[in-house]
């Protein structure tokens, strides 16, 4: 059955790993991206095109008539995996858009050694055009005449032109999850790339960003690099005849939804067991997965000179930071977590007592505990270098009704939650301890009337109202 609505991205909205004899588990699909869209994509007729990532995803996907796991007995909504080549993958996903586009966006380089195009960078470039070749091919077959297709995020930005060019009568989005470069940064690609990226994205009616800035951005980016025709005002890219809407869309958190899975018996376990180990301790939270542009190390670095000014808090306080793993296939990503445990082991070399622990921190991936963990904070820390959105720092402030926020000023969602949070320059470890100790001291009725318009902003456009309004603009 051809679809009116589809959805592609790398990531879908379920994983399956297979056992040592041959049995499939399915489970939630991980990552913000697919946490946003889940919620929307539950109980619609939308098929959701998706990239199988493993072993397990792949034994799904050949199992399945045409990759179609709906048809296949599994309760996935209407879903179609894509079993790509593991090395054409591999070099498309790691090489090109965690270790090239998300470094780029992200501004990661450390340029005096990296990065280098050689070679080796085409053999990989080529694998990430075969890529998204391959999404553009599996969207074009399934898509009814004139359906909306919506594209998401950097793993894709070469698909909207593709699927344009094959089928120009359906109506195409792109939307960017992360930031843009600027251009001077942007521009670190080879011309011939970082031009293929930018037409990728304008064949689309519609490319989204997560803010303004981000956005804005992205349309300096073609005007710079491509020489195209920019209306700032009224946010179009016109380039070679073809005219391309730009939109800012701050996705936001499903407040009634999150509020129910966090009073589940396994949240209500885990929220128990961390009382018990924390006290009535103050606490102070982090959520993140290993990720460079998270910024933990310098957290913990925040955290551990809080301690040093502030002696008065010893046993008072209790840092729970979770850590959970990322892209462990990137020996980047590998090292950066290794640095986490070392500066987690110096605070409690520094600080440990028999009494009093003053850090825990957990690398094994658990959202029940994460959700418990939210509705006990006291102050939640969001420092990331640079973030699209940051989804954590919209979700702390609905389950606990006494959050005090610390958020760095780079990530997206200080466009809507700065007036309430104390902003934070990521790289300032003494401005970010001095924060911290503002949070702990902030007194109760401002910190519940903060989290209260915090908790507004978050839930004021949730995942369903979020792609109802971008279709709405396809329309």
């Amino acid at each position: 059955m051809s679809s009116n609505v589809l959805i592609a991205s790398n990531r879908g909205p379920v994983a399956f790993t297979l056992s040592d004899d041959g049995a499939l588990t399915m489970r939630r699909g991980g990552g913000g991206l697919v946490s946003g869209l889940s919620e929307a994509f539950k109980g619609s007729d939308m098929l959701w095109v998706c990239a199988a990532l493993s072993d397990g995803d792949r034994s799904a996907a050949r199992l399945a008539p045409g990759g179609r796991l709906d048809q296949a007995g599994h309760d996935t909504g209407r879903l179609r995996m894509l079993d790509i080549p593991p090395a054409t993958f591999q070099r498309a996903y790691n090489a090109i858009a965690n270790s090239t586009l998300w470094f780029v966006n992200h501004l990661l380089y450390n340029t005096p050694t990296s990065p280098v195009f050689d070679r080796r960078f085409r053999r990989e470039w080529a694998s990430y055009r075969e890529y998204n070749g391959t999404f553009a091919r599996a969207l074009a077959e399934e898509a009814a005449h004139g359906a909306k297709v919506m594209i998401q995020d950097y793993h894709l930005t070469l698909a909207p032109a593709m699927l344009r060019n094959e089928r120009p009568d359906l109506r195409i989005s792109h939307f960017s999850h992360t930031p843009w470069a600027p251009p001077e940064y942007f521009s670190l690609l080879p011309d011939d790339v970082a031009a293929e990226v930018l037409c990728g994205i304008l064949g689309a009616d519609h490319a989204g960003f997560l803010t303004a800035r981000w956005a804005d951005a992205f349309m300096d980016c073609c005007a710079a690099i491509l020489g195209a025709r920019v209306d700032r005002v009224a946010r179009t890219v016109t380039y070679e005849g073809w005219t391309t809407r730009i939109g800012v869309h701050a996705l936001g958190v499903d407040g009634a939804a999150l509020r129910a899975r966090a009073a589940e018996p396994d949240v209500e376990s885990r929220l128990t067991a961390l009382r018990e180990q924390v006290g009535d301790r103050q606490l102070i939270v982090r959520i993140d997965r290993t990720e460079l542009s998270k910024n933990i190390v310098r957290g913990l670095m925040a955290y551990r000179e809080f301690l040093a000014e502030h002696p008065e808090w010893h046993g008072k306080v209790v840092h729970l930071a979770f850590a959970y793993p990322s892209r462990h296939d990137l020996p980047e990503y590998r090292e950066y977590t290794a640095a986490v445990q070392r500066c987690a082991k110096e605070i409690e070399d520094a600080y440990a007592t028999d009494e009093w622990d003053p850090l825990i921190l957990n690398v094994h991936d658990d959202y029940p505990r994460s959700l418990a963990a939210y509705r006990l904070a006291d102050v939640l820390l969001v420092n990331p270098i640079r973030d699209g959105m940051n989804l954590v720092a919209k979700e702390g402030p609905i389950l606990s009704p006494h959050c005090a926020l610390v958020l760095s000023r780079e990530a997206g969602a200080a466009a809507e939650l700065g007036a309430d949070a104390l902003l934070v320059n990521p790289f300032d470890i003494s401005g970010t301890a001095a924060a911290l100790h503002e949070a702990l001291i902030m007194p109760d009725d401002e910190r519940r009337e903060r989290c209260a318009r915090l908790r507004a902003a978050a839930t004021a456009l949730p995942p369903r109202l979020w792609l109802e309004e971008q279709l709405s603009v396809l329309s």
